[in-house]
């Protein structure tokens, strides 16, 4: 059995330059749908053409191409993290909370591939 139970979503993000434009080329290029611009985050969701998985766009200054994140829904963080953690999972510090939108917890594979878990705070 499984350490955590995920929800069927997952979003995969990664890090470029102008989100704006990234976006923009996600839409015209692969008919991905706009779903929200978090200005103040620095950070822009846009829906694949295949349930459940977004695509995550996060600004950086200097963007580390190749370095895509998956990033899988929980509905309770903390009782997943503790989970992974009791079966000896590595984290990368504290669980991060943007109020009122996402709580996301950095984790690594066995390999140091870095995984992420996020509860959504939407209420939606």
């Amino acid at each position: 059995m499984a350490a955590v139970t995920l929800e069927n979503t997952i979003t995969l993000a990664m890090s470029v330059k102008d989100r704006h434009v990234s976006a923009k080329w996600y839409l015209d290029m692969l008919g991905f749908d706009l779903i929200y611009h978090a200005d103040d985050a620095g950070w822009t969701e846009l829906q694949t053409k295949t349930d459940g998985v977004t695509l995550g766009l996060g600004e950086q200054a200097s963007p580390a191409p190749g370095n895509m994140v998956p990033v899988f829904g929980v509905a309770d963080i903390d009782a997943a993290r503790a989970a992974l953690e009791a079966e000896g999972v590595r984290f990368d510090g504290p669980t991060e909370v943007i109020e009122g939108m996402v709580s996301t917890a950095t984790f690594y594979d066995p390999d140091g591939n870095a995984l992420m878990l996020a509860q959504d705070l939407t209420g939606g």
